[in-house]
């Protein structure tokens, strides 16, 4: 479950971000946020992979 830790992390950790940039237009905090989300593509992809690969090794 600790992958699953980590999503739940990173997307906490984007929240401010995501506020700051919606309610207050701050472009900086816009470029956290898309940064932040690409981050969270790169994990998403890597933990797709991994259970991919535990499923096929177990067949």
């Amino acid at each position: 479950m600790t992958r699953f830790e980590e999503v739940k992390n990173l997307i906490l950790s984007l929240e401010g971000d995501f506020d700051k940039f919606y309610s207050k237009e701050n472009q900086a905090a816009g470029t956290r946020v898309r940064k932040g989300m690409q981050d969270l593509k790169t994990l998403a992809q890597d933990i797709r992979t991994e259970v991919q690969n535990k499923k096929n090794a177990a067949e």
